[in-house]
């Protein structure tokens, strides 16, 4: 974004800066280029029922849809699933090529504000531990992609206000906007603009710098208030565990302010999930923090008449972190108060001022020490660079996330949990278990912790007593917990006298989210077991069918409880349906030979039937029986 005045040499120097930048990058993150999906990836690559023309219209009409209402950034992941489908490695380098444009983008920025150190500070933040979280997990991307459009949008209205174009002003509000769709924390942007024309001028006017970021406030107070509400009712930012005074929120902002700082200083022990403070209990204790706080917005407030910059960048990092110094719930808070991709944008601002007065310093320096401060930078981006490719390397695999979380925070309920949930699909039901035990010790109330911990012991011989006290715990702690209905509803079907029961958990999981193809295919196995009841379990498996058509499972169940109807003939045709849809699954030729049996003039492809189980199934005595019965004229 170079001026026309722009010199060949200028040019040249941005082109090597963005080539540095991005090989910087990209060595950085190089580990994790090949990780796979962590934690809440499944829930941001597009889902296969979003996946039609029809998904990106829900994408943005529904706050159901998706995991978060970003409509712009799960729009991106919709757009990238139709390039490189569910492979992770397009994901990672969409996330890698983003962070070094965020950084050259700080760079054009900077320079446009005659900010001395811009390529350093853009080296900085392209290689600093701190911003490993965002980049290198694909989840994240709603960060490196939402601060694309900030520093667009911040550099078209830095534009607008030395012509006062129109064009420049809709192109900035446009850019604006989308950074809102993308991820709301860009709404601290109208803001952080104020604060650099201040810092520019030495005050503000109403009209020439107040009155066109009016319609920005607007539109950030409108954006914030609709993610606070989705927050709190949709994905369930409320309760006990988010009650807190606002004596107590405002001694936790200033905590959550110098650990942010402390890790940008000294970044190292960075966690994926940090220790969750008991605010409550040790909010008392954070006074210090608060009045620090306070008292060094004062000192440079005092030292605003020689500069102005050190308090600009102060209150641009502080007022970006706003949204999350706990004055408002979101989710994560569930787990820790901090989180080191929550101070992905903010983090600019402080890494701006220490560049511009690193490089001050070394331009008034003698020749002889300058070369040395000079190798002393190279030496810290070097050894930032290295740092980050180290953390990088945790977000490789689940495996090697939650094990190295645990490590360094071994109360960690929920990584006990994940880790648990990565050995249950490794098949070592043992460790899985322990796990899960172990997050419940940590957290007793933890609701999906029993419920993982059920699904493992339900699969056990003799534990079915045990599972269905763990769903049962789960359904209590969490009563609109869906999978725990459904999966208490499966170990009451197998416990005698509960059919009942049974039907009564598929039923509230289907009240409370009628989609679901497996639930009615289990309320459909439950009806089919009580005398009478055929015709519900029909329509059960039907409306499986219509929610999934390919499900092969409810079509094989469909077709016994029609052939227990006496409809043979219907009966095979979803037998052979399930078997399209499941040709390796030998057993429904034998469902598809009995019901053909009891058709005339069928018992020759009942036959051919049986003959292709038995190549699956060579032991099997009762279709041998049927096959040697039928040979001999006697079906």
């Amino acid at each position: 974004m170079q001026g026309p005045s722009a010199s060949p040499g200028s040019r040249n120097s941005l082109w090597w800066t963005a080539a540095l930048i991005l090989g910087l990058s990209f060595a950085c993150y190089w580990p994790a280029l090949h990780g796979g999906r962590l934690w809440d990836d499944e829930a941001h690559i597009t889902r296969p029922d979003l996946r039609p023309v029809v998904g990106l219209v829900r994408i943005w009409t529904s706050l159901h849809a998706t995991q978060q209402y970003y409509p712009l950034l799960h729009s991106a992941f919709w757009i990238e699933h139709r390039l490189w489908g569910d492979a992770t490695l397009g994901y990672h380098l969409a996330n890698v090529v983003l962070h070094a444009t965020s950084a050259l983008l700080l760079v054009l920025a900077l320079q446009k504000l005659k900010v001395p150190g811009a390529k350093l500070a853009g080296l900085i933040f392209a290689v600093h531990p701190v911003c490993v979280e965002s980049v290198a997990w694909i989840s994240e991307q709603k960060n490196t992609l939402s601060l694309v459009f900030y520093l667009l949008s911040a550099l078209a209205y830095l534009r607008f206000d030395r012509n006062r174009g129109k064009s420049a002003y809709l192109l900035a509000s446009l850019l604006f906007v989308l950074a809102l769709l993308t991820k709301t924390v860009t709404a601290t942007l109208p803001a952080a603009l104020l604060v650099i024309l201040w810092w520019q001028r030495g005050r503000l006017s109403w009209r020439r710098d107040s009155l066109p970021l009016a319609p920005w406030f607007a539109l950030a107070a409108a954006s914030g208030l609709l993610t606070s509400w989705v927050e709190r009712t949709v994905i369930g930012a409320q309760g006990a565990r988010f009650d807190l005074t606002l004596a107590e929120r405002c001694l936790l902002a200033g905590r959550v302010v110098w650990f942010y700082l402390g890790k940008l200083v000294l970044p190292v022990h960075l966690v994926f999930i940090y220790p969750r403070w008991d605010a409550r209990a040790l909010a008392a204790g954070w006074m210090g923090y608060l009045a620090a706080a306070v008292l060094a917005t004062a000192a440079l407030w005092a030292l605003r008449r020689r500069s102005r910059g050190p308090l600009a960048a102060w209150l641009i990092y502080v007022g970006s972190l706003f949204p999350a110094l706990g004055f408002l719930n979101v989710f994560p808070f569930l787990y820790s108060y901090v989180a080191d991709h929550f101070q992905y944008l903010a983090c600019m601002a402080p890494i701006a001022a220490a560049s511009a007065g690193a490089v001050r310093l070394l331009c008034r320096a003698p020749p002889s020490l300058r070369r040395v401060g000079w190798g002393l930078v190279a030496m810290l981006v070097a050894a930032l660079g290295v740092l980050s490719n180290a953390q990088s390397r945790t977000y490789a695999d689940e495996f090697t996330l939650y094990s190295t979380t645990i490590e360094r925070n071994p109360e960690c309920w929920m990584a006990h949990n994940n880790l648990g949930l990565w050995y249950e699909g490794g098949g070592d039901a043992q460790k899985a278990i322990a796990h899960f035990r172990e997050a419940i010790r940590l957290k007793e109330d933890f609701a999906p912790a029993h419920n993982n911990l059920g699904t493992v012991l339900g699969k056990m011989p003799g534990f079915l007593g045990e599972a269905t006290a763990q769903f049962e715990e789960a359904v209590r702690l969490q009563p609109d917990f869906v999978d725990a209905h459904n999966n208490l509803g499966t170990a009451l079907l197998k416990t005698p006298g509960r059919l009942e029961d049974a039907v009564a958990q598929y039923q509230e999981a289907l009240r409370l989210q009628p989609d679901l193809a497996d639930t009615h295919n289990n309320l459909g196995n439950a009806w089919s077991k009580i005398p009478g009841r055929m015709d519900a379990a029909i329509a059960e498996y039907r409306e499986a069918l219509r929610l999934r058509p390919d499900y092969a499972g409810a079509h094989n169940n469909l077709g016994t409880v029609l052939y227990a109807q006496g409809r043979a003939a219907e009966a095979v045709t979803q037998y052979k349906e399930a078997l399209r849809l499941m040709p390796n699954y030998a057993e429904i030729r034998y469902n598809i030979a009995v019901a053909l049996l009891s058709i005339p003039g069928r018992s020759n492809e009942a036959a051919e039937q049986l003959e292709a189980f038995l190549q699956a199934r060579p032991g099997n005595e009762a279709a041998r029986r049927m096959l040697s019965q039928i040979r001999a004229g006697r079906p």
